[in-house]
């Protein structure tokens, strides 16, 4: 028991420290005792856990030779050495990220995807930065070489749409025989951006949503290893987050094995100025994972502590970090000097005889390889890349689809184009709304107490079923559940969401009498039926929004949603919106159908309660402002992402639907409401949702101005939940047939062709644009482009909203209501703008 407490304690508070292979003998390993503590059992310490970690590491201080394998860490060697000394001869101008003074990570990654291919695993997705990217494609994915070297040549032509991406950041996908098992290995290395981690929690999401859709829920089929950098991985915060994921219900995936490059400087800092923690993986005490410290110039320890870390994620299905403590032999790149800011560190590192030859030498001493065998294989290897550089001068053309790390088998056609260019209406058949309403308004389990108030809402919904009308909550439970019928998995993450942050939403219902007792009705609609999986997230928005979107790349026929408590919360995801959702299929041709629901409205809730910002979406889209298109859907395919903000239930419905039925996938960003959730106007019949309906990306005027259009004074446009206040003030002012009131459904892609008939059909009105945003944010220096390009800049498009502002909104009620009835006179005031120039 003695060493079992000294053990515990010695993990948890310095990791198993094996920077020097000697032959410890046990008392020197007993005689540390009394400068440690005792500590407590942690629970990842407990019972057989302990007992296999402690086994290990006496079995590697009593008999290192045991447990070495010589020759295959000598032929890993190699190839890295090689491969690195290649690129170097041939480039030695570009950046290659290479591996110098950490070669051993490619043996090291081999070991642990051998001896995880031994214990049962099928698919290993990986994440890392951009050191050792190429060598990790070339000799662990075994991307083929000529491949990776026609990248270097500048005069390679682009054969994909978009902006494509430097080559150390590319992803790979690929299935082959594992040698040392001789079993189908799957290996999904996931292209990132610069940004150091942030791939993290996206690994993690494709890994979860491969094991759901596997039924792996044991983590025994599919694992998941992240390579991190020593100071980004003290650094980022987004690693914190995505370990505090790693054991929660509808995040975990079984265990990672965390591999840190741990060279000791971060781009030019010294660890004493990256962090405040003795070690740079002491992030990771957070969820007790066992942290091995190994000398990365001793491969047969490496590959050890490897064998070790790979069995113990795939017994006991935890976390586990091994820290290769390296150098870095150049500078961050290889046209960086290190010698201006760590002159003495780079002295004593170009003293450091390279580790293949140290390691050769010791093969050769020993008797395992001989000079000749040693030179033999140099040579060997470097003919495969001399032969490889050849080929890759024929490659004319950079096909980054070829670089996949995430495909879709048979979604789309084998040029990868959609296999059709139509979408069909959205609407489903009255009985099945009714059904689902019926199941939305029960609790489908017996013996099962709800809160009162829960049964009011409960009784509420009914009531709507049977008036066949919906509000927001109950349309979006009926385009779910229609889903779940289609053997479409519905997933719903965010925090709050299984209530909604505004208790709207129910999806989880709790048991009043006995503690932990939850029922999910959505889950109870049909016998036969895919699964819905609601759950509220960790307070953490950057680590989830990830997990979340490497969850929707694992396939094209799931709904996977990500809702933030309020909109503007987005914000601490702002990298995984920019880098990764944004661009992600411009950079690596990859499609996300990723859904964000953003609560937005201006309603006088302070400043970082009200807007979901939905300038910035629109800033980042990529639709030409000054180009017309052709058709409408064509601009749905080439868009980035589609942005929203519906004004009624059953267009939510639809938006919702399309993204599914769409061809090909792209990510939507919805701004839903808060008050409208509960408001007595925003409701939806059943006729605006069944058969042959479909979502309307414009809801043009239909009132009394609609009968008599060249009386209309005024046209104003807007989007979203101001539309209320204006139809209110209109009916006040009794102005219904002077002023007619059209909806931007679908902000973005911009719909062109829709607002042309509008604009046609009032051709002497004024054309205002009206927002509750400040002049500054929403939408109006979006629209205003292009409405002035409908228009061919004939006629000037009015701007009525709230004036330009620092902050989002204000706090002070009064100011709120005083600043929305000035904007909606002015919106109702038909000469507002007489004698004014646009």
């Amino acid at each position: 028991m003695s060493h079992l407490k000294l053990f515990a304690a010695t993990v948890k508070w310095h990791g198993i420290k094996l920077l020097q292979k000697q032959d410890i003998a046990r008392r020197v390993f007993l005689h540390d005792r009394r400068y440690v503590s005792s500590g407590t059992s942690e629970p990842f310490l407990s019972g057989s856990n302990s007992n296999y970690v402690e086994e290990m590491y006496y079995a590697w201080l009593e008999n290192p030779k045991s447990v070495h394998k010589g020759f295959m860490a000598y032929m890993n060697r190699i190839w890295t050495k090689s491969f690195s000394y290649f690129l170097a001869r041939k480039w030695s101008s570009e950046k290659r990220f290479g591996l110098e003074g950490c070669e051993v990570m490619i043996p090291a990654l081999k070991t642990i995807i051998d001896k995880s291919s031994e214990m049962g695993i099928e698919y290993v997705i990986m994440g890392m930065p951009h050191r050792g990217r190429l060598n990790v494609l070339a000799n662990v994915i075994r991307k083929e070489l000529e491949q990776i070297f026609c990248q270097f040549d500048p005069k390679l032509e682009a054969a994909d749409e978009g902006s494509g991406d430097v080559k150390y950041h590319l992803g790979m996908y690929h299935e082959r025989i594992n040698r040392a098992t001789n079993k189908k290995i799957t290996l999904s290395l996931m292209a990132n951006p610069s940004h150091l981690e942030a791939v993290d929690p996206v690994v993690q999401g494709k890994t979860k949503a491969e094991q759901f859709y596997r039924g792996d829920t044991a983590g025994k089929k599919v694992m998941s290893i992240l390579l991190h950098g020593d100071a980004a991985f003290a650094g980022q915060g987004v690693v914190y987050e995505t370990f505090h994921l790693s054991d929660l219900p509808s995040y975990t995936t079984n265990g990672t094995i965390h591999v840190v490059v741990n060279n000791q400087i971060g781009f030019t800092t010294d660890p004493r100025m990256a962090r405040s923690s003795p070690y740079p993986t002491d992030v990771a005490r957070v969820v007790n994972a066992p942290i091995f410290h190994v000398n990365a110039d001793d491969p047969e320890a490496v590959m050890y502590v490897c064998s070790v870390a790979a069995e113990w994620r795939n017994t006991f299905n935890k976390d586990v970090v091994v820290d290769l403590v390296c150098y870095r032999r150049r500078g961050h790149n290889e046209m960086d000097e290190p010698m201006f800011t760590q002159p003495l560190m780079y002295k004593q590192i170009h003293k450091q005889v390279p580790v293949l030859k140290k390691y050769a030498d010791k093969l050769i001493a020993d008797g395992t390889v001989t000079l000749q065998e040693f030179e033999e294989e140099i040579a060997k290897y470097d003919r495969i890349c001399e032969e490889a550089y050849t080929r890759s001068k024929d490659n004319k053309i950079l096909h980054i689809k070829h670089w996949l790390d995430s495909p879709w088998p048979g979604f789309f056609n084998v040029d990868g184009e959609p296999k059709s260019m139509s979408c069909p209406p959205t609407g489903i058949s009255e009985d099945l709304l009714t059904h689902i309403g019926n199941v939305a308004s029960s609790v489908p389990v017996k013996d099962f107490k709800i809160h009162s108030g829960l049964s009011r809402i409960l009784r509420a919904r009914l009531e709507m079923t049977k008036n066949r009308v919906v509000d927001w909550a109950l349309a979006e439970y009926m385009a779910f559940g229609s889903f779940l019928k289609e053997g479409i998995h519905v997933r719903l993450s965010g925090q709050d969401v299984e209530r909604g942050t505004f208790s709207h939403r129910h999806h989880v219902l709790h048991d009043q009498e006995v503690d932990k007792r939850t029922c999910v009705p959505m889950n109870h609609l049909w016998e036969q039926q895919a699964p819905y999986t609601v759950c509220n997230s960790s307070l953490s928005e950057y680590g989830v929004l990830g997990f979340e979107l490497g969850f929707a790349m694992a396939s094209p026929n799931a709904l996977v949603c990500w809702e933030a408590q309020f909109g503007d919360f987005h914000n601490t995801a702002q990298c995984i919106i920019d880098q990764f959702i944004s661009s992600g299929q411009a950079k690596w041709v990859r499609h996300n159908g990723i859904v964000l629901l953003l609560p937005h409205g201006m309603e006088g809730m302070g400043p970082e309660h009200s807007s979901a910002r939905p300038e910035r979406f629109l800033q980042m889209s990529n639709d030409d402002s000054d180009a017309y298109p052709e058709a409408f859907f064509s601009q749905l395919y080439e868009c980035n992402w589609i942005v929203v903000n519906c004004s009624t239930p059953a267009n939510y419905f639809h938006v919702l639907r399309r993204q599914i039925l769409l061809p090909f996938r792209k990510p939507l960003i919805v701004l839903t409401p808060k008050s409208l959730l509960r408001h007595p106007e925003a409701k939806s019949s059943f006729d605006e949702m069944v058969s042959g309906t479909t979502f309307q990306r414009v809801i043009p005027e239909n009132g009394l101005a609609a009968h008599a259009p060249h009386e209309v004074k005024r046209v104003i446009f807007c989007t979203g939940k101001v539309y209320y206040d204006l139809v209110k003030e209109r009916k006040n002012q009794d102005l219904e047939k002077q002023v007619a009131i059209t909806r931007l459904e679908q902000i973005s892609p911009f719909p062109f062709d829709l607002l042309k008939e509008e604009l046609e059909k009032y051709p002497g009105a004024d054309l205002v644009w009206c927002q509750e945003e400040h002049k500054n944010s929403g939408y109006y220096d979006y629209v205003k482009p292009r409405f002035r390009t409908i228009v061919n800049h004939t006629r000037p498009i009015w701007y009525v909203g709230r004036e330009p502002a620092a902050a989002a909104a204000t706090g002070n009620k009064n100011t709120h209501l005083v600043s929305l009835r000035r904007f909606l006179d002015t919106a109702f005031n038909l000469e507002a703008f007489e004698g004014k120039t646009f």
